[in-house]
This record gives structure tokens, C-alpha cells and sequence, in this order.
């Protein structure tokens, strides 16, 4: 067992920023205090931070400063090679290192990245630093450009040039390599690594190679003429504009960088109106060549349009411009948050989770942090997926949400919306939501449509809803969904971005109908707060529940707390503790704490109880002394919307926690509601504990 790793490389660009974002993302699903630290940097500009570095404690909000995460630049260490001078820069590393480590329970250590001149010394420096600070190595090999003997070659070179120096070796990645490549390369170095060697192979992934306009324009020094906004737009590949403009048309590929002379106006403009077409791929930008700019006509031309991708003018020629973008190596910086997913979900994919955690200290933390809870959903969303619908594929947020469930795999979608519409939604977005992956189907063609308009006739025939307008009912999307959703044509449904709570939950009510023993409809919210995860219920739908009502909102979100890993300890909120306070809202909470006692005699419960001695062990004790759930309450009951709906958007606002949510209970299948204004992330969190909910069914 150990409480820190090494991830060291033998060659530049091997990929070590996917593996140190998996393992920091793996070991904050189990404890929250974890340490960065990278021994050498490389040297930077005057007020500029190593962008690696940044991307971690950016993405991670890792509570640490960025001048404790490394000791030296690359430039100081080559500057005093001399043994003795080496042997004080360990001995700093070494200071630097402990004094990080006393702070955390785990401290990933990065090695330097084989940039500039040095790099003899590079391997010698990482092997020293990993022996000194007794950590073992994850080491990772470049494999692109690479025939497999040559990259077993270099795996087995590494392992016995760390083992000559008493480094203990924990695993070998081989990253990059090629997909015809992968079987080969893991058979041929599983036979002849050492059993007790972790080994994993992962694959070329060219999204994570492929460089952003941004650094396009940095690298190249260029001026941003138009679409500055868009400069996060990914460049998969890049083509020449210097043939006949419909020859110039077959050649555009899906995130393709156009590289021209600005005076070509018919390939500025062909590239534009291919962009803004449904029938071509997506343009990434445009690099206009030579100090040449678009004639007036054409600018204005450019001006007026709602779209416009990136356009970017340098002073290089065609081909030297060309030679320069294709030596860009692509960086993970912390503003490519889509990067850095795709980072970590490449990390879970191929790296084997259990074998690397048993090989590392395994944590019993005490409580669930909120990334800990996060990380446990999609897991557990992704273990069995399940289908789910979204109906309001109008709504920019929604299809930026679906093309986040979909590269991560975790669940199956259908959207609802017109086919041309979303794809065109989809093209502006610049979004990679790959339409062939998801359902889009539009309520009034789809070949379900009769049937689901009969089955509606025959569930509400008796409530005075004939043929017709079952007819016009299933034309709405939250109708639609729902059914899709009664038949088992979905599992799930996800709606409200752009609905009300009661057309979202209406048709649910009417033909989904509740759960047996269970009598009303609730919610709750997963707040996560910087030290632990609470459920709030109900804070959503019920405006002044009865005592009975209020008994089960209390029992439906207990139920969903152990269901999600939250052991439920009951605070059934009110303005006073115990037996101190009067009046009719005392005493409904009073009733409603008998109730879910009587109900569920294994909960652990308590009411009527304050806030501040539901959660604070210091006023708990004092007020409830003997209390099983005062300061240390998990699910907190609200006694009507008007608390609760105000107390969850005040802790949310005020701490910076964050707000899953609402979830329904009480259903007899999942359908959950969105408020309004939520965010991608608000949709992507609904849609997971949607899915999981289907799990449960």
C-alpha cells in the first residue's frame, strides 16, 4: 500500500495528462484530500502557470496553491547539473514533498515532460526524484508512429532502466497506439512483464491529439478577424483551399481547418455556406495565408451572417503555414473542459480501475464528498444503461447536455424535435453530438404515433378525453415522452428546461400514475456541500402537505438516500426543537414524526427539529442531546414549498453547492423534472440519477 504515485515517461508528448487526470478524478471518488505535485516544470512566461497543472486544481478545485505543487523549473535543474548542487535540489523536492503530503491522504506526483534540451538528464532526474520521495512508478510509453516491436521494446527498456535504479514499477501504459496495433502489443507484453505488472494499452485517440482553434492561433501568432467566441472549436483535420471551388467542396471533412489565401473569396465563402449546410460536415475555421484579407464585398458579406465560424489571418505562406499546424501539439489546458472529460473517460475505459486501486491505498472515508457521490453516479449509470427520452430538443442546453451523455456512454437517448432542426441546432452549437448514436423522432411522424394516441383514448376515455384529442395531446412532447416511457419504449424521461413542472409531471400523473402505497408525488435535491452530500425533499412540487403527506415525502426520501449510498438519518424541520414550540405547523411536523415512526419503525428520525440543530453537532447536542439524528442529519424535510424551495436556492446560492435535481419519487417509472433555468450541467446530473432511478424499477 502507498499514499502517492509517480507518473513518469521516457519521451515527450506520451500522454501523461490523461493518466494524471484519470487517477486524480479515481482517487477524489474516495477521499477529498488529494495533493498534486510536479518536481520540475517547464520554464514560463513572467505571470503565466504550467498549463497542466493549472488544468488539475482548475478542474478539480483542488484546495491547494499553485506554488506549492512544484519545486523548480526545468532551466534551474540544467543550470547546476553538478552532483552537489543536485543533491540540494533533491533535498528541496524532497522538503516541498513532505510538507504537501502531511496535508492529504494521497499526493499524485508528475514527472517533467522531455520539452527542450536536457532530455538525457530527463530519465536520470525522474528516476532520482520517484527514489527519493519512495514512490512507486506508473511509467507510460509513447507508441504513436511506433511498430509493436518497437514499443514492447520500449516498455521492457523502461521497466529494467527503473528497476536498475531500485524504482519500484507499478504498471506500464502504452498510449497511442495504433487500433490494429492494440490486441498485439497487450498479448506480446503481457507474456513478458512480470505478473505482479499492471499493464494497460490505449488505443490512439485523435480528439485527444487534435488541436483547438485557440492554440491554432497561438502557435501561428495570427489575428482573430471573426468568431473569436468559437476559438474552443476542435480541428480534426485541415485542407489546402487551392483548388476549383466544387473540387474544393468533396474535401471538407468534420472539423476541418481551411487553410487559403485571403484572396480567394469563393473558398471563404463556399466554406461558410458548406458550414451552415446540413447536407457537409462541420467547419472548424479558417486560416487565411500570406497577409491577405477577404475583399470589402466579401467581409460584409461575412459580417452579416448569424454564424460565423473562426477566421484568422497570419503572415506565412500557404505551405509554411501548413508545415507549422501539423507540428501543433495539442495541450489539456483548464478552458477545454471538454478535453479534460474526454481525458478522463479514456482513463476509465482502458485502465483497469480494480487492479490499479488494489495495487494503491484504499480509503475509509468518513461521509460521501460531493465528488465522491458524483463519480459513484455515472458509474452507476453506465453499469447497466438504460434508455432515456428527452423532449424539449428545441432547447440549446438540452442537446449540449446529450452530447455529453453520449461521449461518456452512459446512457441511450431519444430526443424529441424535428430532424432538421436539431441537426441544424447541432451544427451551430459546434457540439460533437453524432446524430447516427441518438433517436430524434418528431411525435406526429412517428410510426407509434396511432398507437400511442388509442392507448391514451383508452387510459382517459372516462375522464371525458375522446379520440381527437388524444390526437392532440400526442402531439405534445411531454405527452409523447411519457408514453414512450408507459409502453417500455424508454426508461425514462428528463423534461421542464423549457416546460412547467405540472406539463412536465401532468401526464405522468394522469397514466403513470403512483407507486402502490405511496399517495402523493414528491421530490427531493442532492445538495452537495463542500464536505458532504444532504437530500433536501420537498422543496419541488407540494405546496402545503398534510401530516400524512409530510410522513411520506419523509419515508420516499429515505428510501432514495440508501438507494444512493446515503445512510438516512431523518430531520423533519420546523421553527423550534422538541417539545419547546407551539402552533399548528409544530404540531403537523409533531404528527407527521409519529407517523413515519409508526410506518418505517427502522428510520432513524426526529422532529420537530430546527435547522441549525439538524446539522450543526454543536446546537444538536445542546438542544437534543440524546438525539440519533440532531447535527448529524442527512435528509431534511421541509414542512412546506415555500421553506424549502427558498432554503435549497439560499444554501445553493450563498456556499457554491451544488444542486441536483429535483428528482421525483413516488412514480411507478422515473420522470423527472428540470426548473427552467438549469444548466448542461443541471440536465446532465438529472438524466444520470433518471437513469439509475430505471435501475431500480
Amino acid at each position: 500500500m502507498t499514499k502517492t504515485i509517480f507518473i513518469a515517461s521516457a519521451e515527450p508528448y506520451a500522454g501523461k495528462s490523461v493518466i494524471a487526470l484519470g487517477l486524480v478524478n479515481m482517487l477524489l471518488s474516495k477521499t477529498k484530500k488529494i495533493g498534486f505535485f510536479k518536481p520540475i516544470i517547464s520554464q514560463q512566461e513572467p505571470g503565466r502557470k504550467d498549463k497542466h497543472i493549472e488544468a488539475i486544481i482548475d478542474y478539480f478545485s483542488l484546495p491547494i496553491s499553485y506554488e506549492d505543487t512544484f519545486a523548480f523549473t526545468r532551466q534551474e535543474v540544467l543550470q547546476h547539473p553538478e552532483s552537489e548542487n543536485w543533491g540540494e535540489m533533491i533535498n528541496t523536492i524532497i522538503t516541498k514533498f513532505k510538507k504537501l503530503e502531511e496535508d492529504y491522504d494521497f499526493t499524485v506526483i508528475e514527472g517533467s515532460d522531455f520539452l527542450g534540451e536536457g532530455i538525457a538528464f530527463e530519465f536520470e532526474s525522474n528516476a532520482a526524484i520517484a527514489k527519493n520521495l519512495g514512490a512507486p512508478v506508473l511509467t507510460i510509453i509513447n507508441g504513436e508512429n511506433k511498430s509493436t516491436a518497437q514499443i514492447i521494446n520500449s516498455a521492457l527498456n523502461v521497466l529494467r532502466n527503473f528497476e536498475s535504479r531500485e524504482v519500484q514499477v507499478l504498471g506500464i501504459v502504452a498510449n497511442r497506439v495504433k487500433a490494429e496495433q492494440v490486441e498485439d502489443v497487450r498479448e506480446l507484453l503481457r507474456m513478458q512483464l512480470p505478473k505482479e505488472i499492471m499493464l494497460t494499452v490505449i488505443p490512439w485517440e485523435k480528439a485527444l491529439q487534435s488541436p483547438t482553434m485557440r492554440e491554432i492561433t497561438d502557435a501561428l501568432d495570427a489575428k482573430v478577424l471573426f468568431g473569436e467566441h468559437l476559438l474552443s472549436a476542435q480541428v480534426d483535420n485541415y485542407v489546402t483551399g487551392a483548388m476549383m471551388l466544387p473540387n474544393f467542396l468533396n474535401h471538407i471533412k468534420e472539423n476541418v481547418l481551411i487553410i487559403t489565401p485571403g484572396d480567394r473569396g469563393d473558398i471563404v465563402i463556399g466554406a461558410l455556406q458548406a458550414n451552415l449546410s446540413t447536407n457537409y460536415p462541420k467547419v472548424a475555421g479558417i486560416v487565411l495565408t500570406a497577409g491577405t484579407i477577404p475583399e470589402e464585398p466579401v467581409i460584409r458579406l461575412i459580417e452579416g451572417l448569424q454564424t460565423i465560424i473562426p477566421i484568422i489571418s497570419v503572415q506565412q505562406g500557404t505551405f509554411g503555414t501548413t508545415t507549422a499546424i501539423g507540428a501543433i501539439h495539442s495541450r489539456i489546458t483548464a478552458d477545454n473542459t471538454k478535453k479534460i472529460e474526454l481525458a478522463i473517460d479514456t482513463f476509465e475505459k482502458y485502465v483497469d480501475m480494480k487492479v490499479l486501486d488494489d495495487k494503491i491505498i484504499t480509503f475509509q472515508p468518513e461521509g460521501i464528498t460531493p465528488h465522491m457521490f458524483q463519480y459513484q453516479l455515472v458509474k452507476w449509470a453506465k453499469s447497466q444503461k438504460k434508455h432515456i427520452v428527452l423532449p424539449e430538443g428545441n432547447d440549446d442546453r438540452i442537446l449540449r447536455a446529450a452530447a455529453r451523455l453520449i461521449s461518456q456512454n452512459v446512457v441511450d437517448l431519444t430526443i424529441l424535435g424535428d430532424q432538421t432542426e436539431v441537426a441544424a441546432a447541432v451544427k451551430r452549437l459546434g457540439i460533437d453530438l453524432d446524430l447516427n448514436v441518438v433517436r430524434i423522432i418528431n411525435p406526429a411522424n412517428s410510426e407509434h404515433y396511432e398507437n400511442y394516441v388509442e392507448t391514451l383514448f383508452e387510459l382517459r376515455k372516462n375522464k371525458n378525453v375522446n379520440l381527437e384529442m388524444a390526437r392532440d395531446l400526442m402531439t405534445d412532447v411531454s405527452y409523447f415522452g411519457t408514453m414512450m416511457v408507459y409502453k417500455g419504449h424508454a426508461d425514462g424521461m428528463v423534461s421542464g428546461a423549457v416546460h412547467t413542472t405540472q406539463h412536465t409531471i401532468r401526464p405522468a400523473l394522469q397514466f403513470i400514475k403512483t407507486k402502490p402505497g405511496v399517495s402523493i408525488v414528491s421530490s427531493i435535491f442532492f445538495m452537495c456541500l463542500p464536505d458532504r452530500v444532504a437530500i433536501f425533499g420537498d422543496c419541488a412540487v407540494n405546496p402545503n402537505p398534510t401530516a400524512s403527506q409530510l410522513a411520506d415525502i419523509a419515508i420516499s426520501s429515505a428510501e432514495s438516500s440508501a438507494r444512493f449510498g446515503i445512510e438516512p438519518r431523518i430531520a423533519m424541520l420546523s421553527y423550534s426543537s422538541g417539545t419547546s414550540g407551539e402552533g399548528e405547523d409544530v404540531e403537523r411536523v409533531r404528527e407527521a414524526t409519529a407517523i413515519v415512526k409508526q410506518r418505517a419503525p427502522h428510520l432513524k428520525v426526529e422532529g420537530p427539529i430546527q435547522y441549525d440543530a439538524a446539522v450543526d453537532p454543536i446546537v444538536g447536542n445542546q438542544k437534543l442531546s440524546n438525539s440519533e439524528v440532531a447535527g448529524k442529519a442527512s435528509v431534511l424535510i421541509f414542512p412546506d414549498l415555500n421553506t424549502g424551495n427558498n432554503t435549497y436556492k439560499a444554501v445553493q446560492r450563498e456556499t457554491g453547492a451544488l444542486a441536483i435535481g429535483p428528482m421525483l419519487q413516488g412514480l411507478n417509472k422515473p420522470i423527472n423534472d428540470l426548473s427552467r433555468g438549469c444548466t448542461v450541467d443541471d440536465i446532465f446530473n438529472t438524466v444520470v440519477i433518471t437513469a439509475i432511478q430505471c435501475q431500480q424499477e
